[in-house]
Protein backbone atom coordinates (compact mmCIF):
# COMPACT_ATOMS: atom_id res chain seq x y z
CA UNK A 1 0.00 0.00 0.00
CA UNK A 2 2.87 1.99 0.99
CA UNK A 3 5.14 1.24 -2.67
CA UNK A 4 1.68 2.38 -4.19
CA UNK A 5 0.91 5.33 -2.49
CA UNK A 6 4.83 6.36 -3.20
CA UNK A 7 4.34 5.71 -6.84
CA UNK A 8 0.89 7.69 -7.25
CA UNK A 9 3.12 10.62 -5.46
CA UNK A 10 5.98 10.07 -7.72
CA UNK A 11 4.01 9.86 -10.86
CA UNK A 12 2.19 13.06 -9.92
CA UNK A 13 5.19 15.19 -9.35
CA UNK A 14 6.34 14.34 -12.68
CA UNK A 15 3.27 15.15 -14.14
CA UNK A 16 3.00 18.26 -12.32
CA UNK A 17 6.98 19.22 -13.48
CA UNK A 18 6.20 18.35 -17.08
CA UNK A 19 3.08 20.54 -16.68
CA UNK A 20 5.20 23.35 -15.28
CA UNK A 21 8.02 23.03 -17.77
CA UNK A 22 5.71 23.02 -21.02
CA UNK A 23 3.88 26.09 -19.67
CA UNK A 24 6.88 27.85 -19.51
CA UNK A 25 7.54 26.82 -22.67
CA UNK A 26 3.70 27.62 -23.67
CA UNK A 27 3.74 31.24 -22.19
CA UNK A 28 7.11 32.15 -23.31
CA UNK A 29 5.52 31.30 -27.43
CA UNK A 30 2.51 33.54 -26.58
CA UNK A 31 4.15 36.43 -25.53
CA UNK A 32 7.14 35.80 -27.88
CA UNK A 33 4.31 35.75 -31.11
CA UNK A 34 3.15 38.68 -29.04
CA UNK A 35 6.07 40.75 -29.65
CA UNK A 36 6.56 40.03 -32.80
CA UNK A 37 3.12 41.45 -33.63
CA UNK A 38 3.89 44.20 -31.55
CA UNK A 39 7.42 45.13 -33.71
CA UNK A 40 5.30 44.46 -36.99
CA UNK A 41 2.65 46.76 -35.91
CA UNK A 42 4.77 50.11 -34.32
CA UNK A 43 6.95 49.27 -37.59
CA UNK A 44 3.61 49.93 -39.79
CA UNK A 45 2.30 52.74 -37.55
CA UNK A 46 5.98 55.13 -37.39
CA UNK A 47 5.97 54.35 -41.74
CA UNK A 48 2.73 55.76 -42.65
CA UNK A 49 2.48 58.04 -39.83
CA UNK A 50 5.13 59.84 -40.36
CA UNK A 51 4.68 60.56 -43.81
CA UNK A 52 2.38 62.77 -45.08
CA UNK A 53 2.19 60.93 -48.67
CA UNK A 54 1.20 57.75 -46.83
CA UNK A 55 -0.67 58.92 -44.15
CA UNK A 56 -2.99 61.08 -47.08
CA UNK A 57 -4.11 57.78 -48.14
CA UNK A 58 -6.44 57.07 -45.39
CA UNK A 59 -6.93 60.66 -43.76
CA UNK A 60 -6.06 64.19 -44.52
CA UNK A 61 -2.72 64.96 -43.44
CA UNK A 62 -3.86 67.97 -41.95
CA UNK A 63 -7.05 67.14 -39.91
CA UNK A 64 -6.58 63.82 -40.03
CA UNK A 65 -9.83 62.88 -40.50
CA UNK A 66 -10.35 59.76 -42.51
CA UNK A 67 -11.57 59.39 -45.76
CA UNK A 68 -13.42 56.27 -47.43
CA UNK A 69 -10.12 54.00 -47.31
CA UNK A 70 -9.35 55.45 -44.22
CA UNK A 71 -13.32 53.85 -42.35
CA UNK A 72 -12.35 50.72 -44.00
CA UNK A 73 -8.82 50.78 -42.49
CA UNK A 74 -10.11 51.80 -39.22
CA UNK A 75 -12.44 48.40 -39.35
CA UNK A 76 -10.63 46.04 -40.57
CA UNK A 77 -8.94 44.78 -37.62
CA UNK A 78 -12.75 43.83 -36.43
CA UNK A 79 -13.43 42.28 -39.03
CA UNK A 80 -10.45 39.95 -39.24
CA UNK A 81 -11.03 39.58 -36.07
CA UNK A 82 -14.24 37.73 -36.54
CA UNK A 83 -12.65 35.72 -39.75
CA UNK A 84 -9.86 34.93 -37.84
CA UNK A 85 -12.25 32.91 -35.11
CA UNK A 86 -13.38 30.51 -38.10
CA UNK A 87 -10.89 30.92 -40.61
CA UNK A 88 -7.65 29.69 -38.70
CA UNK A 89 -9.02 26.37 -37.61
CA UNK A 90 -8.82 25.38 -41.09
CA UNK A 91 -5.19 26.70 -41.64
CA UNK A 92 -1.85 25.09 -40.81
CA UNK A 93 0.05 26.58 -37.98
CA UNK A 94 2.25 28.49 -40.56
CA UNK A 95 -0.93 30.18 -42.30
CA UNK A 96 -2.65 30.94 -39.09
CA UNK A 97 0.15 32.83 -37.53
CA UNK A 98 0.74 34.80 -41.21
CA UNK A 99 -2.58 35.77 -40.74
CA UNK A 100 -1.90 36.73 -37.25
CA UNK A 101 1.11 38.88 -38.50
CA UNK A 102 -0.95 40.49 -41.37
CA UNK A 103 -3.70 41.57 -38.56
CA UNK A 104 -1.11 43.30 -36.95
CA UNK A 105 0.07 45.18 -39.96
CA UNK A 106 -3.40 46.20 -40.48
CA UNK A 107 -3.55 47.64 -36.95
CA UNK A 108 -0.71 49.15 -37.38
CA UNK A 109 -2.91 51.03 -40.27
CA UNK A 110 -5.66 51.72 -37.99
CA UNK A 111 -3.40 53.54 -35.39
CA UNK A 112 -0.92 55.00 -38.07
CA UNK A 113 -2.34 58.65 -37.28
CA UNK A 114 -0.85 58.85 -33.75
CA UNK A 115 2.58 59.69 -35.03
CA UNK A 116 0.80 62.72 -36.83
CA UNK A 117 -1.25 63.81 -33.69
CA UNK A 118 0.75 62.99 -30.76
CA UNK A 119 4.79 63.87 -29.94
CA UNK A 120 7.09 61.19 -30.54
CA UNK A 121 8.36 61.74 -26.88
CA UNK A 122 4.60 61.07 -25.28
CA UNK A 123 4.04 58.03 -27.53
CA UNK A 124 7.17 56.14 -26.16
CA UNK A 125 6.14 57.51 -22.84
CA UNK A 126 2.81 55.99 -22.76
CA UNK A 127 4.13 52.71 -24.70
CA UNK A 128 7.00 52.36 -21.71
CA UNK A 129 3.25 53.01 -19.05
CA UNK A 130 1.71 50.76 -20.81
CA UNK A 131 4.95 47.84 -21.00
CA UNK A 132 4.87 48.34 -17.05
CA UNK A 133 1.51 48.04 -16.58
CA UNK A 134 0.72 45.17 -19.08
CA UNK A 135 3.44 42.98 -17.39
CA UNK A 136 2.21 43.58 -13.93
CA UNK A 137 -1.33 42.94 -14.35
CA UNK A 138 -0.28 39.33 -17.19
CA UNK A 139 1.86 38.71 -14.17
CA UNK A 140 -1.10 38.67 -11.71
CA UNK A 141 -3.12 36.85 -13.91
CA UNK A 142 -0.21 33.83 -14.28
CA UNK A 143 0.35 33.57 -10.07
CA UNK A 144 -2.93 34.66 -8.39
CA UNK A 145 -4.43 31.50 -7.25
CA UNK A 146 -7.74 33.40 -7.20
CA UNK A 147 -10.02 32.38 -9.76
CA UNK A 148 -10.99 35.52 -11.85
CA UNK A 149 -12.80 33.68 -14.82
CA UNK A 150 -15.76 35.12 -13.55
CA UNK A 151 -14.47 38.02 -14.74
CA UNK A 152 -15.09 37.39 -18.26
CA UNK A 153 -18.62 38.36 -18.75
CA UNK A 154 -18.57 41.65 -17.27
CA UNK A 155 -15.46 42.72 -18.98
CA UNK A 156 -16.58 41.02 -22.33
CA UNK A 157 -20.03 43.01 -21.82
CA UNK A 158 -18.07 46.27 -21.01
CA UNK A 159 -16.66 46.25 -24.49
CA UNK A 160 -19.29 45.94 -26.19
CA UNK A 161 -20.26 48.87 -24.24
CA UNK A 162 -17.08 50.33 -25.44
CA UNK A 163 -17.91 49.99 -29.01
CA UNK A 164 -21.33 51.06 -29.46
CA UNK A 165 -19.93 54.31 -27.07
CA UNK A 166 -16.70 54.92 -29.78
CA UNK A 167 -19.41 54.72 -32.39
CA UNK A 168 -21.85 57.21 -31.39
CA UNK A 169 -19.03 59.24 -29.95
CA UNK A 170 -18.02 59.39 -33.69
CA UNK A 171 -21.13 61.55 -34.90
CA UNK A 172 -21.52 63.09 -31.43
CA UNK A 173 -18.08 64.64 -30.77
CA UNK A 174 -18.42 64.76 -26.85
CA UNK A 175 -15.67 65.17 -25.06
CA UNK A 176 -17.08 63.74 -21.67
CA UNK A 177 -18.13 61.00 -23.62
CA UNK A 178 -14.26 60.51 -25.00
CA UNK A 179 -13.18 60.54 -21.66
CA UNK A 180 -15.37 58.49 -20.05
CA UNK A 181 -14.60 55.92 -22.94
CA UNK A 182 -11.04 56.00 -22.31
CA UNK A 183 -11.49 55.84 -18.53
CA UNK A 184 -13.24 52.87 -18.72
CA UNK A 185 -11.21 51.15 -21.37
CA UNK A 186 -8.53 51.80 -19.12
CA UNK A 187 -9.90 49.46 -16.32
CA UNK A 188 -11.79 47.04 -18.80
CA UNK A 189 -8.20 45.72 -20.93
CA UNK A 190 -6.31 46.36 -17.64
CA UNK A 191 -8.81 43.67 -16.16
CA UNK A 192 -8.85 41.45 -19.35
CA UNK A 193 -5.03 41.21 -19.36
CA UNK A 194 -4.75 39.43 -16.48
CA UNK A 195 -8.01 37.40 -17.22
CA UNK A 196 -6.72 36.56 -20.63
CA UNK A 197 -3.37 35.74 -18.85
CA UNK A 198 -5.31 33.53 -16.54
CA UNK A 199 -7.35 31.80 -19.30
CA UNK A 200 -4.14 30.83 -21.38
CA UNK A 201 -2.76 29.58 -18.24
CA UNK A 202 -6.02 27.72 -17.38
CA UNK A 203 -6.58 26.13 -21.15
CA UNK A 204 -2.91 24.78 -21.47
CA UNK A 205 -2.81 22.94 -18.05
CA UNK A 206 -6.62 21.11 -18.87
CA UNK A 207 -5.31 20.26 -22.36
CA UNK A 208 -2.64 18.42 -21.05
CA UNK A 209 -4.28 16.66 -17.99
CA UNK A 210 -7.08 15.83 -20.49
CA UNK A 211 -4.19 13.54 -22.61
CA UNK A 212 -3.43 16.92 -25.13
CA UNK A 213 0.15 16.61 -26.75
CA UNK A 214 2.47 19.89 -25.14
CA UNK A 215 3.96 20.07 -28.21
CA UNK A 216 0.72 21.03 -30.08
CA UNK A 217 -0.38 23.52 -27.08
CA UNK A 218 2.53 26.10 -28.54
CA UNK A 219 0.75 25.96 -32.08
CA UNK A 220 -2.77 27.16 -32.48
CA UNK A 221 -3.78 28.30 -28.97
CA UNK A 222 -0.18 30.21 -28.64
CA UNK A 223 -1.16 32.08 -31.27
CA UNK A 224 -5.00 32.56 -30.34
CA UNK A 225 -3.17 33.58 -26.82
CA UNK A 226 -0.86 36.02 -28.19
CA UNK A 227 -4.20 37.68 -30.13
CA UNK A 228 -5.84 38.04 -26.81
CA UNK A 229 -3.00 39.34 -25.16
CA UNK A 230 -1.64 41.83 -28.09
CA UNK A 231 -5.66 43.23 -28.29
CA UNK A 232 -4.98 44.03 -25.02
CA UNK A 233 -2.04 45.74 -25.20
CA UNK A 234 -2.93 47.63 -27.94
CA UNK A 235 -6.29 48.86 -26.28
CA UNK A 236 -4.27 49.90 -23.22
CA UNK A 237 -1.87 51.66 -24.92
CA UNK A 238 -4.73 53.81 -26.83
CA UNK A 239 -6.94 54.36 -24.13
CA UNK A 240 -3.67 55.68 -21.94
CA UNK A 241 -2.44 57.83 -24.56
CA UNK A 242 -5.69 59.61 -24.65
CA UNK A 243 -4.19 60.75 -21.06
CA UNK A 244 -0.92 61.09 -21.47
CA UNK A 245 -0.27 61.89 -25.31
CA UNK A 246 1.01 65.42 -25.91
CA UNK A 247 -0.45 66.65 -29.33
CA UNK A 248 1.57 68.14 -31.86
Amino acid sequence: MANNQTVRRSGAATLGAEIDAGLRAHMNKVYGLMSVAMIVTGLVAFAVGSSDALLSIFRDPYTLKPNILGWVVMFAPLGMIFLMGSAVNRMSQAGAQLFFYAFAAVMGLSISWIFAMYTDVSIATTFLVTSIAFASLSLYGYTTKKDISAWGSFLIMGVVGLIVAMVINIFLQSAALDFAVSALGVLIFAGLTAYDTQKIKTMYIQAVQQGGDAAAMTGKMAIFGALNLYMDFINLFMFLLSFLGNRE
